[in-house]
């Protein structure tokens, strides 16, 4: 029980909403892709990486294929993969559009940041987005953890 107060109020310090699934929790002021990214904005800088419910589907990262500094991307266009020891190469779509500004070097010595820390040292790209209005068409934690529940669900 203490074990459970103690994640509550480290979730709540840390702005993570922690749900009944102990592997799907979402970053309150992140916007996410229904292809299961993250994107982290400060001003027109935007950090990328996959989510946690993501990485619970994928299981151990065991590589993760990383963009050239200076690459163009897209909204909803691949930039990148994971392999998993359960899924041979998932593609990683930018949720929005620009250019990689840099990439998470440390993911080529340890892919498993990607599952031991998603939101934080676990991200794979910044990017100096082009146009910000791409935001309005990502969703916010509350519909991203709904979006999942209902994925979950059908499968």
């Amino acid at each position: 029980m203490a074990s459970r107060l103690w994640a509550s109020r480290a979730a709540s310090y840390l702005r993570i909403s922690a749900f009944n699934r102990g592997f799907a929790s979402v970053v309150t002021d992140f916007k996410y892709a229904d292809s299961h990214e993250w994107v982290k904005v400060e001003g027109n800088s935007a950090v990328v990486g996959i989510t946690d419910h993501a990485q619970d589907h994928l299981g151990d990262v065991v590589y993760v294929e990383l963009p050239e500094v200076g690459a163009a991307v897209t909204q909803g266009g691949s930039f990148g993969a994971v392999e998993s020891v359960k899924a041979t190469s998932d593609d990683i779509n930018s949720p929005v559009s620009g250019k990689v500004v840099e990439v998470n070097e440390e993911l080529n010595n340890s892919p498993g940041l990607v599952n031991a820390s998603p939101y934080e040292t676990g991200w794979i790209i910044k990017v100096e987005m082009i146009d910000n209005g791409e935001l309005k068409s990502l969703m916010d934690s509350d519909q991203y953890s709904k979006f999942c529940e209902e994925e979950d669900a059908s499968h």
